[in-house]
């Protein structure tokens, strides 16, 4: 049974991951790109713009599929060389996170805010189907 992942990251780096194919997390950390498989699904929320931004965002800003293949790494510098995974990204609009809080059980049990702080949290199904209905609600219909 595929699982359901909600991912923080700043919107600039969720942004860029949706631009190339892939994700990371954690500042590139191996140890959580581990833990997701091959059909998992994933909605990266962003607390801000920037990284270590004051500029809040507080929104849904990447929603996709994980796809076949393990964690690689790439070298974006001498000194960083980050973990990533391939992702199918969606057609999604960046949601705020606010009018979805009452909606989902994890963030009914308590703060919500404190969940996150770890880069990675698994969430039901049920959940995932907010997050996945809101922003596909709010994305822009293809144009021919």
């Amino acid at each position: 049974m595929d699982a359901c992942w909600i991912g923080v990251a700043c919107a600039t780096h969720v942004r860029r991951g949706v631009a190339g194919g892939f994700l990371q997390l954690c500042h590139g950390k191996a140890a959580p790109l581990a833990r997701l498989r091959p059909g998992d699904r994933i909605a990266f929320y962003a607390p801000a713009e920037t990284f270590r931004g004051r500029d809040r965002l507080r929104a849904f800003v990447g929603l996709g599929t994980l796809r076949e293949g393990a964690p690689y790494q790439v070298e974006l510098a001498p000194s960083f060389r980050p973990f990533r995974r391939d992702v199918a990204w969606e057609a999604a609009a960046e949601t705020p996170i606010a009018p979805l809080l009452p909606r989902m059980r994890w963030s009914r049990e308590g703060n919500w805010g404190a969940k996150l702080r770890f880069g990675l949290l698994s969430i039901a199904a049920e959940d995932m189907a907010v997050i996945v209905t809101a922003m596909r609600f709010s994305a822009p219909e293809p144009s021919c």
